[in-house]
């Protein structure tokens, strides 16, 4: 048989069979061989001894001064009779002496003999899953050769995972299959070091090692782990070798030690040549005869040493062994005397129990602790005492015997404590006289088994809660990988009983690394059970456990490859805060967040890190956190992802607030840290603003305003006065805003609703009737706040509707939560006092600066519209009427008016403010507001709908468009571009398409630059979007005759800026669909015309309109041809049609049966 084939659990030689072959191999030598031997005197080789023969079989004898060695087995004594290395190495597999057979491997891989069985055998990491705790004799239970083996990590399924070894990305896998691989040789040379001979560590051997633990902490990014080591060691750097106090050179790494710790080095020795002189005539006449005989004996000594040093091997391995079976021995009597006192003396099951002196040798203890009650075999007992002591003494002879071997009978004993006695359960005896040898053997054809795993469990009934814990700790590891995905939180409670209770901390550690990794991509509800038992554990445990045992688990997946592994990492942080110490809540845990916010890709991750960092921001109590927290709210507010945002103002915001309120920061730090900001971004800004960091800002002081109302009725000088009374009147539901969380309602924050009510009331009566003096933290917002945050709004953009958004509404909200009183006293008087809307103070030449302003349109959109009564309309009406009249007598820009116009017409509550205010412009006696009210009406239609339109708008604009002034009638033309662009009211265009022809073809509006200039800035506005037949009969025919007019103006600087807007509304045209006829009847001629005029004023616009030009002949060209070819398909698929009719008319007239319309197709034979 071949070696490298020979399967190593296939050898059938059994250790009777070994020894058998050995004494055969003994007898077979004859006494010839045997008187031959002991006659050759010194140099005669001994028999051989049964160790040598085992490891001298294949070795080869060196060669001495040219004799070769194969003349050491001239005699081939006992050649025939030895085993092979192949038959020592399977036996030693079979045996399971797996430490045995790799000091063979390695002693011959070292000679260079390798045996292709030892190789196979430890090169398959498969050989050593799970068997570091499989007895030698595990042959003797029943299990098959070489132990029970599982399968390799390649074929492995989900019925054979080990959930607490394998995690769902695999990762861990192939390193523990190299752990495994690594115990072996590992466990040969660290046996000496068991904790029973270990010497205890001396002072330099703790500071060398803690160098290289910190060493590898770093270079493995354990960076917080590091921290925490080197503060657990303060008297020692970290950063010197020398500060270790050895004399030697830093070792080489952790890392690298440990790889090194198993390579055996083998022993390097000189070789020295040396010569003899020797005289032959010295020399016995039979030298040359002895000599192989010689060599053959040194080599017989060598042998027996290796032996020898191996059976001292092998008697360190088993003192070890019996050293540890003693410590198992010594826990498992200490936990019987302990059971033994809470177990009543009453007997159990009616089995008496025997004293100690009746069986003298039986004196081991038992294998298990007495907690379980083993049901893997009941002693029959008899009535009369003869058979009840024949079965006791049965019983102890079958645990003696169960103590010195493993192999277990069943229905061999019944153990119960007094627990489970308490009602001595009695079976009915047969009258019988079989013996209990007779009953055992009998009893043994009940197929039970108590020889595995599960039937070890099987056959133990726990009797106690620690006893329950542990049944449970073994098992469900097991249990979990077999259950199914979708039903897996079903195990949430057993594993966190279990971890909570379990005396073991590996144990726990496991079944908590078991819950963290028991779905492999939990959805939102199974990860609120995950937390909800979370939660629930860290409450039965303290915070100690939770820090030791829960926050590893956290750590470990924060870099998990799934993202829903590590949002529950996310929401875990924020669900245990409350149970965490203070130090590690305010250090450890932040950090942790902090590093998921800024690294983690994933925005429902991010949103879910905020939303902890916001519980984190409520149990904080060190003040020195209060930068690192702004900071987070910033980069929070700078997040990509509107999730996170979102999270930010509804949940940390709040969160920081509250812990600023309680430092005092709110009004000193936090508050003028972001004006601060805001006021650096507007002097950045002036060639360019950054309007997403001023809208983060903006929202953060708008997250803000609650907190602020709240630190005002909080310190407020009534505050001592607050009773909760039940004639306070309720609050109203529209008193506040909609707040956009519950930690942003100022009842919340204040504690209850009611206390809100009777703070409310006695603010308000303050306010009104006392006065504010005294009010530090109220005067803080009226002499501090809002004069700083309105001079901000005076120097933003008033063109950006986005910021005049963004500020617009801030102040509603601010005077919807500090309350009428307060906006009528001390806002609005802050913003008159700036505006100054008479007109004596208006500057004719210049105008009022700040009416152009963006303060304008904030206070009429945030600070006018806040309350809706008819009072405040009134002065909402009033003010616009005001602004529009002063800035067109002031010609001024009207900007900010536009603004105004535009963020209240986005709400259709107030289109008909909106009218009244331009009515009262169109009425006016100024030419200037009319103008200016002509203009409005454009911004206003696009919002409006076609009812109020057609009723008030068109009316009004009709009525502007006969004004004595030529100006206003010019005006009026936008509005009723975009009434054509935007109204689908046929009646209403025609209308608006009889005032704009009246405009173009009335004789005195010949000469009128300015109208003729604003027809066409607006049909090249509003051409591309209204109506084809509008385009096609109204705006290119007109557009012809203005290019064609403009090539007979004299004045060449009304020439040109007719040109330049004639050459912009044709490239704004040029992108519609143009029939072939307008193309050729008045587009491609318009463009002509133009180009006449481009030649001489503007020749690089007439190189485009060239291009133009050419390109739309083309298009006519092409048309032509398709056109042609066209009329040929449409003649075919005429004919086509023609005998399609005709086929389905004939169809038609058929009124047979199916039967005969089928005979209709069928061909004639």
């Amino acid at each position: 048989m071949a070696a490298g084939n020979v399967n190593p659990f296939n050898v059938s030689d059994s250790e009777e069979e070994a020894e058998q072959r050995q004494d055969g191999a003994d007898t077979e030598r004859s006494p010839s061989d045997e008187a031959q031997g002991h006659s050759l005197g010194p140099f005669s080789p001994p028999a051989y001894s049964d160790p040598a023969a085992l490891l001298s079989s294949n070795r080869t004898s060196p060669s001495v001064d040219g004799i070769p060695a194969s003349a050491a087995a001239v005699s081939g004594i006992g050649a025939e009779t030895r085993v092979s290395l192949d038959a020592i190495a399977a036996q030693l597999l079979r045996d399971q002496y797996i430490l045995t057979a790799l000091e063979l491997h390695t002693e011959l891989l070292e000679a260079g003999r390798e045996l292709p069985r030892l190789r196979d055998y430890f090169s398959n990491p498969g050989n050593f899953e799970r068997q570091s705790g499989t007895p030698p004799a595990c042959k003797e239970q029943g299990v098959g050769p070489g132990g029970p083996l599982n399968r390799a990590g390649s074929i492995s399924t989900l019925d054979s995972l080990d959930f607490a070894r394998y995690s769902d990305d695999g990762n861990r896998e192939s390193d523990e299959r190299v752990a495994e691989c690594e115990i072996a040789s590992q466990e040969r040379k660290n046996y000496k070091s068991s904790p029973e001979t270990q010497e205890p560590i001396r002072p330099l051997e703790k500071r060398a090692l803690n160098f290289l633990v910190n060493e590898y902490l770093l270079k493995n990014e354990y960076k917080l782990t590091s921290i925490t080591f080197s503060d657990e060691n303060d008297d020692q750097d970290f950063e010197l070798w020398d500060d270790v106090g050895l004399n030697i050179p830093k070792p080489p790494d952790l890392l690298q030690l440990y790889r090194n710790c198993g390579n055996s080095q083998p022993l390097h020795r000189d070789n020295v040549d040396v010569a003899v002189s020797v005289d032959p005539s010295d020399l016995p006449g039979d030298y040359f005869t002895q000599e192989p005989v010689q060599q053959t004996d040194v080599i017989q000594q060598q042998q027996q040493q290796e032996v020898v040093q191996e059976l001292e091997y092998q008697i360190s391995l088993l003192n070890s062994e019996k050293q540890s079976l003693a410590e198992q021995i010594k826990k498992l009597q200490s936990d019987i005397q302990a059971l033994q006192r809470n177990v009543s003396s009453e007997p159990t099951a009616g089995v008496k129990s025997t004293p100690s002196k009746e069986n003298p040798k039986c004196d081991k203890p038992p294998l298990d602790n007495g907690q379980y009650l083993d049901i893997r075999g009941v002693t029959e007992t008899d009535s009369s005492s003869d058979t009840t002591k024949t079965s006791t003494s049965t019983t102890i002879a079958t645990d003696c015997t169960e103590n010195s071997t493993t192999a277990t009978q069943p229905h061999s004993k019944l153990k119960a404590n007094g627990q489970q006695s308490k009602s001595s359960v009695q079976f009915d005896q047969p009258n019988r006289k079989l013996s209990p040898a007779f009953h055992q053997a009998l009893l043994s054809f009940c197929r039970m088994s108590a020889d595995s795993r599960l039937g070890s469990e099987v056959s133990r009934i726990a009797d106690s809660e620690q006893s329950v814990m542990l049944m449970l700790g073994r098992c469900l590891p097991h249990i979990v990988p077999n259950v199914l995905l979708a039903k897996r939180e079903e195990l949430i409670p057993l594993i966190l009983c279990t971890a909570c209770l379990h005396p073991e901390p590996k144990e726990r550690d496991q079944l908590l690394h078991i819950l963290f990794n028991l779905i492999k991509r939990p959805d939102d509800e199974q990860r609120q059970m995950i937390l909800t038992g979370c939660v629930a554990f860290a409450q039965h445990v303290g915070p100690t456990r939770v820090e030791a045992e829960l926050l590893p688990q956290c750590w470990e997946q924060i870099n998990h490859k799934y993202p829903e592994r590590r949002l529950l990492v996310a929401e875990a942080c924020g669900a245990l805060a409350p149970y965490l110490p203070k130090e590690i809540r305010s250090s450890l845990v932040l950090s942790m967040l902090q590093q998921m916010l800024a690294d983690d890709k994933a925005d429902m991750v991010r949103e879910a890190v905020v939303k902890s960092l916001g519980v984190i921001m409520g149990y904080i109590d060190d003040p020195d956190k209060y930068s690192q927290g702004f900071e987070l709210m910033l980069l929070s507010l700078g997040d990509p992802s509107e999730r996170v945002v979102s999270a930010t103002h509804q949940v940390f915001i709040p969160a920081f607030a509250a812990w600023c309120t309680e430092l005092g920061n709110l009004q000193s730090q936090l508050i003028p840290s972001l004006l601060t900001r805001i006021e650096k971004l507007l002097k950045q800004g002036e060639y360019g603003l950054d309007e997403h960091k001023l809208h983060m800002y903006l929202s953060a002081l708008q997250s803000l305003i609650p907190s602020l109302f709240a630190v005002l009725l909080q310190n407020a000088p009534f505050t001592s006065r607050v009773k909760l009374q039940g004639d306070v009147p309720p609050i109203e539901v529209t008193r506040f805003p909609r707040p956009a969380s519950p930690l942003q309602d100022v009842a919340t924050i204040v504690g209850s609703r009611e206390q809100l009510a009777v703070l409310l009331h006695l603010y308000d009566h303050q306010l009104q009737h006392e006065g504010t003096t005294g009010w530090d933290s109220l005067l803080w917002v009226v002499n501090q706040f809002l004069p700083q945050i309105i001079d901000i709004v005076g120097r933003i953009n008033v063109t950006s509707s986005t910021c005049v958004h963004e500020f617009s509404r801030f102040f509603w909200r601010l005077c919807r939560t500090f309350g009428k009183i307060f906006t009528n006293t001390k806002v609005k008087p802050q913003f008159q006092e700036i505006l100054r809307l008479s007109e004596e103070n208006v500057d004719a030449t210049a105008g009022n600066g700040i009416l152009t302003k963006a303060t304008v349109p904030i206070y009429a959109t945030g600070v006018l519209t806040c309350y809706n009564q008819e009072e405040d309309r009134k002065l909402l009406v009033g003010f616009l009427e005001d602004v529009m009249t002063t800035l067109s007598l002031s010609h001024a820009p009207l900007d900010s008016l536009k603004a105004s116009f535009v963020e209240l017409g986005a709400n259709p509550a107030y289109h008909e403010l909106l009218l009244t205010v331009l009515w009262y412009g169109v009425v006016h006696t100024s030419a200037l507001v009319r103008c200016t009210a002509a203009r409005m009406f454009e911004l206003l239609v696009k919002g409006v709908n076609e009812t109020l339109v057609a009723q008030r708008v068109v009316p009004a604009l009709i009525t502007l468009s006969s004004d004595p002034e030529i100006s206003v009638r010019i005006s009026t033309i936008p509005a009723f571009g975009t009434i054509m662009e935007t109204v689908t009211q046929k009646e209403l265009l025609e209308r608006v398409k009889m005032q704009l022809a009246s405009f173009l073809e009335d004789p005195q509006y010949q000469d009128q630059h300015s109208l003729h200039m604003e027809i066409i800035k607006t049909f090249g506005r509003v051409g591309p979007n209204a109506e084809p037949r509008f385009r096609d009969e109204f705006v290119l025919p007109h557009l012809h005759k203005l290019a064609l007019c403009n090539n007979q103006q004299t004045v060449e600087s009304k020439r040109i800026d007719i040109a330049t807007q004639l050459f912009e509304a044709y490239s704004a045209l040029s992108c519609c669909f143009i029939s072939e006829e307008l193309m050729v009847n008045h587009f491609l001629p318009g463009l002509r015309c133009l180009r006449t005029d481009m030649e001489q004023l503007s020749p690089e616009h007439e190189v485009i309109l060239s291009s133009m030009i050419k390109e739309c002949e083309i298009k006519v060209e092409n048309k032509a041809i398709g056109e042609a070819q066209g009329s040929i398909s449409i003649a075919a698929s005429l004919v086509g049609e023609d005998a399609k009719t005709k086929f389905l008319s004939k169809m038609g007239q058929l009124t047979t049966s199916g039967a005969m319309l089928a005979n209709v197709f069928q061909r004639k034979k």
